[in-house]
């Protein structure tokens, strides 16, 4: 089912994602959404392309961002909406992370080798712009290397496999997520700092597909919304039906903002579709944002 509504997508301002801003808003208006935000990782350098190519196409556009955050350490992603996206203090955000996430590629390359393979700096360097190697990145690589086309690691991956459908993504979460052999620390802000930037920049702070992040871990949600979240992605492309349900009653029960969310990328995630999020009630989606003044 495809809403009209998607507040989740990434563009190639992402290190995961793939498009020009006014391309992907172009791409939303073909697919029938009528609302729609951006939340790329920790920058906000697509909003005002996007917000202008929106405008001409008569769409309303919400300005966000996707926040790498940790609770209790657990990594989460947050998102923004309605920040105040020209305060330089998002993209700053993003510089620090970038940097370390610069000098942990290399061990990155070191474990990768470690499961049996040889890739060199050179080969991911013609997928990678800035010298930050990512899961996604590593598996395009690899995946198209002919030295392992029957690598046993590598078969889950291929087309028509358990874990093809969306081959670079799901290889970065089987190894390259937390607590998986190739995975590399990151200092991120807290999820309660987190909430305090966007909230002072005047954004509403909503946590991001929980289904995936909370690792099955859904009671810490509760203690969440204690620390000040004020939304839930509960409509989202990773979510089941029963997922979506619990979390948008827990939205309903804590009187929250809930949203709806693609997520999608392009070729990192080639099943996910702009607008197909889950959410059959679209309309309540946009009544709460009209709520919360975001529309």
């Amino acid at each position: 089912m495809c809403s009209y509504i998607d507040l989740h997508m990434h563009t190639k301002y992402s290190d995961d994602g793939q498009f020009e801003p006014a391309k992907l808003v172009d791409m939303c208006k073909e697919a029938g959404v009528k609302i729609m935000a951006i939340a790329d990782h920790n920058t906000v350098n697509a909003i005002p392309e996007a917000i202008k190519q929106a405008q001409k196409n008569g769409m309303k556009y919400i300005p966000a961002i996707e926040i790498d955050c940790t609770y209790k350490d657990l990594n989460l992603h947050v998102l923004g909406y309605g920040i105040d996206y020209l305060d330089p203090v998002f993209n700053q955000i993003g510089k620090d992370i970038e940097d370390q996430e610069i000098a942990s590629s290399l061990k990155k390359i070191e474990l990768t080798n470690a499961l049996g393979f040889d890739v060199a700096k050179d080969m991911l360097d013609t997928v990678s712009s800035n010298g930050v190697y990512t899961g996604e990145m590593f598996a395009e690589v690899l995946l198209k290397d002919e030295r392992y086309l029957n690598h046993e690691l590598l078969k889950p991956y291929r087309e028509g496999k358990d874990r093809g459908d969306n081959p670079y993504v799901n290889f970065y979460w089987d190894y390259y997520s937390q607590g998986k052999p190739c995975y590399v620390e990151i200092q991120y802000l807290s999820l309660q700092e987190t909430i305090q930037i966007i909230n002072e920049h005047g954004g509403i702070a909503v946590l991001a597909h929980p289904g995936n992040n909370l690792k099955g871990k859904f009671e810490l949600f509760d203690e969440m919304v204690k620390e000040g979240i004020q939304g839930v992605e509960c409509f989202s492309s990773y979510h089941s039906e029963e997922v979506n349900k619990y979390f948008n009653e827990k939205a309903k029960e804590y009187n929250l903002l809930y949203t709806c969310g693609s997520d999608f990328h392009g070729k990192t995630k080639p099943s996910i579709s702009l607008g197909h999020n889950g959410c059959k009630h679209p309309e309540e989606v946009e009544t709460l944002l009209k709520k919360y003044e975001l529309i």
